[in-house]
């Protein structure tokens, strides 16, 4: 399966379930999601990141379920690129529910998008829940829906708030504990006890439903929301790869162009270096698309140092000609019909990125 059937599947999926598809919000947040009483961030980096006002129980113009595919950026662990698995700009596939369903019929569908649309086995899939704290009881009500769906008990893995709970975006807002999903890749344990959350190589998250349901305090405590809300999210890249049998996300029609570029034009071939080019410029792309130039602070600064990083590995690899302007050609022609901001501001694109190189 390709990236662009990936998209459409899972947006045509919803919207038979009585969705609402609407488009990518900016990576670059709107001032009503900073007035929602969230903290700053410079990026939007999830796809309920548009949402928050929403999620605090805002009526959303169309309906109380709604889906679509969107832009995101995180930078937090930039060092992790170059791996298998780590993107800055990624596409994340999402569904949500503001005050709506909730636990069963999320999880019923979501089984139901990766076992008849993307094919999945059952017999592959894995799943962990919240195991409970001080602040939320253990999600008793999500084990009861896997069950249901007959998943094995040893199958249903219970982990805490590091591996099952989600947000908020910053130190407050929107979050609660969720259940994630799991494709047993290889099929070969490390020891008696391998399941999720070891990072053993063994399993591949996909998909992950998080229930928000508290609004996290600037004093650390948790607060009832107004209303239960669901927020799913699937990341394109990583989803592609698993489906297409790779073991990383580079591998993929999203980045080979790319990288295949990228070693047409070096002298001393590395393929971690290559990936950050790829990564990095890729990330450049989209943010000056929606409006950011490099400059030393905020927003411009992670640019230039995306940017700077990638020129940077471009000279470990013996690349001595001009190397953002072909690299970003390929990204703009390769997403321009899914995101024609790109190729309305090709010009500007390619100047920026230009100018810093």
């Amino acid at each position: 399966m390709k990236a662009d059937e990936l998209r459409e599947k899972f947006l045509k999926f919803f919207e038979k379930k009585g969705h609402k598809i609407i488009p990518s919000a900016s990576l670059v947040p709107s001032e009503k999601v900073e007035l929602a009483g969230m903290q700053r961030v410079l990026f939007t980096t999830a796809g309920m990141h548009p949402l928050v006002p929403y999620l605090l129980g805002e009526p959303h113009p169309h309906g109380k379920r709604l889906t679509n595919v969107q832009k995101s950026l995180r930078t937090d662990d930039i060092d992790e690129v170059g791996g298998a698995w780590h993107n800055t700009f990624f596409e994340m596939l999402g569904n949500w529910s503001l005050g709506d369903y909730w636990k069963k019929e999320a999880i019923e569908w979501s089984y139901e998008f990766l076992t008849s649309e993307l094919k999945v086995p059952h017999e592959k899939i894995w799943v962990s829940v919240f195991a409970g704290d001080a602040d939320s009881p253990k999600d008793d009500e999500s084990i009861k829906v896997w069950k249901s769906l007959k998943i094995p008990e040893d199958k249903i893995v219970e982990l805490g708030k590091e591996d099952n709970w989600w947000g908020p975006v910053g130190a407050t807002g929107p979050c609660g504990p969720d259940t994630e999903m799991f494709v047993d890749s290889t099929g070969k344990p490390h020891g008696p006890s391998c399941k999720p959350g070891d990072n053993c190589g063994r399993f591949s998250e996909v998909w992950n439903d998080v229930f928000m349901e508290y609004d996290k305090q600037a004093d650390g405590s948790y607060k009832k929301l107004k209303q239960k809300n669901v927020d799913t999210g699937m990341g394109l890249e990583r989803t592609i790869a698993i489906l297409q049998g790779k073991d990383n996300v580079f591998d993929t029609e999203l980045f080979t162009p790319t990288i295949q570029l990228i070693e047409n034009m070096s002298l001393d071939w590395n393929v971690k270096s290559a990936r950050i080019i790829a990564d990095h410029i890729r990330a450049a792309v989209f943010i000056i698309a929606d409006g950011v130039s490099p400059s030393n602070v905020d927003r411009g600064y992670i640019l230039r140092r995306l940017i700077r990083r990638s020129i940077r590995h471009g000279r470990q690899l013996g690349i001595n000609q001009k190397l953002t302007h072909p690299v970003a050609k390929e990204y703009i022609h390769l997403y321009g019909e899914v995101y024609p901001e790109l190729r309305s501001n090709a010009e500007k694109i390619h100047g920026e990125l230009e100018a810093e190189e």
